[in-house]
């Protein structure tokens, strides 16, 4: 029997829990990082809802048959800035086009809301991420080493223009 699709959908009682849940487990599976990682993922997290407007910001989930596959917040950065935050696949569900479809959908927001441009936190490790805003249009800004998380990275800041401007 065929998978069902998956679809996007908006936010849901137990939704941020998992966001917080599945970035602790997956970033300590996969990248070796400690807890701390998930405090600061629960933090944002909470900050996120604390002041959410639903006019300017919003949160996608991606589920199938009620299982939840991914997930991605935009919310207000400022002024005519927005953010991406917490993205998110599982890794079952990876090479299904979620996290394009993700960044997409922020993308469409942002652009709807009247921001001018998007930006972003991540690091150098994150690779698969990393394409996913490179072939959204976003360009990388700065990038500095850090230790964070237990680890030693390079965290990154990457911007997307949304005003159609070059450079």
């Amino acid at each position: 029997m065929p998978q069902s699709p998956w679809r996007l959908r908006s936010l849901q009682p137990g939704d941020i829990g998992w966001v917080i849940a599945r970035h602790g487990e997956i970033y300590t599976s996969e990248f070796g990082w400690d807890g701390t990682f998930e405090y600061l993922v629960a933090e944002i997290a909470a900050g996120v809802m604390k002041t959410f407007d639903p006019a300017r910001e919003n949160a996608w989930i991606a589920e199938r048959d009620g299982i939840r596959l991914g997930a991605v917040f935009l919310v207000g950065a400022g002024g005519e800035a927005a953010k991406l935050r917490m993205l998110i696949v599982d890794p079952a569900a990876r090479g299904l086009g979620i996290g394009a479809r993700l960044v997409a959908e922020c993308t469409s927001f942002a652009r709807a809301a009247g921001y001018r441009r998007i930006t972003l936190w991540t690091h150098s490790i994150l690779t698969a991420a990393r394409r996913l805003y490179a072939a959204e249009g976003y360009v990388l800004t700065s990038s500095a080493p850090l230790r964070a998380f237990g680890v030693e990275l390079t965290e990154e800041t990457w911007d997307l223009d949304l005003t159609g401007r070059i450079g």
